[in-house]
């Protein structure tokens, strides 16, 4: 290990999240986190966040004149020239709670770890009608969590822009995009599972189990994301119940949300 600090990344644009919620993940990096680092936001509007998080511009994806599709701006973190940064990151989605020590993230052999998205969910049998499609998609990585070397996958960002309106055409998300061209160069692994974990499909009880406990923190879980529905917004709010699926009292994960 050497001295130099590891690079904690997010990115915020346009209006759906605020500098509070940056401020809010930050100060849960800080709480479980211990080696140095820098905490840097990419962002549109720096206003209002905190002295410890770096503001930086959004990094220009580069797509060719004419082609306004932005909504896979994360590729341009895999730019070669990334803000004249080096060394090891992990990027973190805003929406998502860190309940338990990041050191481990940094101490897993390999340049590239990535969560299984597949790990998030429950088992959805009727996918198997299609074996190759179920095979990909048992293979996608979820971007909200991942540490690469800064500078060391622009394949990538390059494949992407070789060709936009294929992309966008052959892959619902980016992460799909980013999950096969990984896959092509040998670079994708994953985390260990149950380090990410889903609050729906992880923390809250299935279906009506749901009405006897209320939501746990799985064992060995160290970031808690809201894939699919309810969002982090939703659950903090108080919304986001079903008939079939009550959330309950998530003391636990507003303690860790506000961490101070």
């Amino acid at each position: 290990m050497t001295d130099q600090p590891v690079l904690i990344l997010t990115m915020k644009w346009g209006t759906l999240y605020g500098a509070e919620d940056v401020n809010r993940l930050a100060r849960q990096v800080r709480r479980h986190l211990s080696r140095p680092h820098r905490f840097i936001c990419f962002t549109d509007d720096a206003r209002g966040l905190d002295a410890g998080v770096e503001a930086m511009d959004l990094p220009e994806l580069g797509l060719p004149e004419g082609h306004g599709d932005t909504r896979w701006r994360k590729l341009a973190i895999f730019r070669p020239d990334l803000a004249g940064l080096s060394g090891t990151a992990l990027f973190l989605d805003i929406d998502l709670v860190v309940v338990d020590d990041l050191d481990p993230f940094f101490d897993l052999p390999g340049d590239f770890r990535i969560i299984r998205d597949d790990d998030l969910f429950r088992p959805k049998p009727l996918r198997r009608l299609n074996p190759a499609r179920d095979r990909f998609l048992h293979s996608v990585g979820n971007s909200s969590v991942f540490r690469f070397r800064i500078g060391e996958h622009a394949y990538i960002l390059d494949a992407y822009l070789a060709d936009p309106a294929a992309a966008t055409r052959d892959y619902e998300i980016s992460q799909q995009f980013q999950s096969a061209q990984l896959a092509a160069h040998g670079d994708l692994h994953y985390w260990p599972k149950g380090w990410c974990v889903s609050f729906k499909n992880d923390c809250v009880a299935p279906s009506l189990q749901s009405y006897l406990r209320d939501p746990e923190l799985p064992e060995g879980a160290r970031i808690v994301l809201f894939a699919g529905a309810p969002k982090m917004e939703d659950v903090f709010a108080g919304r986001g119940h079903k008939w079939y699926r009550r959330i309950g009292r998530i003391d636990w994960l507003r303690d860790a949300w506000q961490a101070k």
